[in-house]
């Protein structure tokens, strides 16, 4: 999920069956009056992780048929919840939402709201960020999304300073002051940047983070999850425009906050989210709404 993968790799096969459920070979089962279905057919990224079908037996209690269909590319699984051949999708987070609308023409929106994951600094010679030496390489992933928010918190770490503090859309050439060296890497390389030594410290997501091997103990700066600032990286159920109100989300996003699957979520992250129930399909939106806005204004 930009989910707990705040970035995806290439695309991988799409619409893989998965043990716990079939594909939807007709295509998604919409309701744009409100009613409700019996069924949602999903996209997502990590489909064959365990708290998929604890969510699929969640939903069976209620009469819903949950359909998973797993797919490696963002672009991709928004194309699918845009062209009705999924319901809903689950992955990423708001920013990547909102990039996805501006350049593809999309009118997807957040239905309900997930977790935020911790984008973190990682080191495995230094033990604090201020044993940094002066002009130390620090892997950072390239993507434009985790670029900016690793630009970010390399500023709260008091590495460096962007122009007029930054933003969510900040890119490297708005640095004013720094005191390191940035080595713009492919998401998927900054553990290995780490362990052969090109970089002294890495901008990793929590996702490569555990694919990599790297423990909590290797953290020297974390964000916290608390901070407001954090909302556009908020991971969110996403579906259509026009499905907005289908009453089918609010039974979705309840079974996934629901304790069995919050915990196999939880275990699965080793504790490094912060679930976000208090966060309205509305609420989401307007956060969107503004993202969108500020994208285009850059686009000029």
């Amino acid at each position: 999920m930009i989910t707990r993968r705040t970035a995806l790799s290439a695309a991988l096969l799409a619409g893989v069956a998965l043990p716990l459920a079939a594909c939807s070979s007709g295509g998604s089962s919409s309701s744009s009056d409100g009613g409700g279905s019996d069924r949602i057919v999903i996209g997502t990224d990590d489909g064959n992780e365990p708290h998929w079908e604890i969510l699929r037996k969640k939903l069976a209690d209620g009469g819903i048929d949950l359909q998973v269909q797993t797919i490696g590319d963002g672009v991709q699984l928004n194309q699918g919840v845009q062209d009705g051949t999924l319901d809903v999708n689950l992955f990423q987070h708001l920013i990547f939402l909102s990039q996805f609308n501006v350049n593809n023409g999309g009118t997807l929106v957040p239905v309900g709201a997930t977790a935020v994951y911790p984008l973190a600094l990682y080191s495995d010679t230094y033990k604090k960020v201020d044993e940094l030496p002066a002009g130390a390489k620090i892997a950072i992933p390239n993507n434009p999304t985790n670029l900016a928010r690793g630009l970010l918190n390399l500023q709260k770490a008091g590495l460096l300073t962007l122009k007029d503090g930054g933003n969510a859309l900040s890119t490297p050439d708005q640095i004013t002051e720094s005191t390191i060296e940035l080595l713009p890497v492919d998401s998927n390389q900054t553990v290995t940047a780490l362990k052969d030594g090109s970089a002294q410290a890495a901008i990793v997501n929590n996702t490569q983070a555990q694919k990599g091997g790297l423990g909590d103990e290797l953290i020297i700066f974390k964000e916290d999850l608390d901070n407001p600032d954090l909302a556009p990286y908020i991971n969110a159920f996403v579906s259509r425009e026009e499905l907005k109100d289908d009453s089918r989300w609010p039974k979705l996003v309840a079974a996934y906050h629901s304790p069995e699957v919050e915990k196999a979520v939880t275990e699965l992250n080793q504790g490094n989210l912060q679930f976000k129930t208090d966060w309205t399909p509305a609420k989401l939106t307007e956060v969107l709404t503004g993202l969108e806005d500020d994208l285009r204004a850059s686009k000029g």
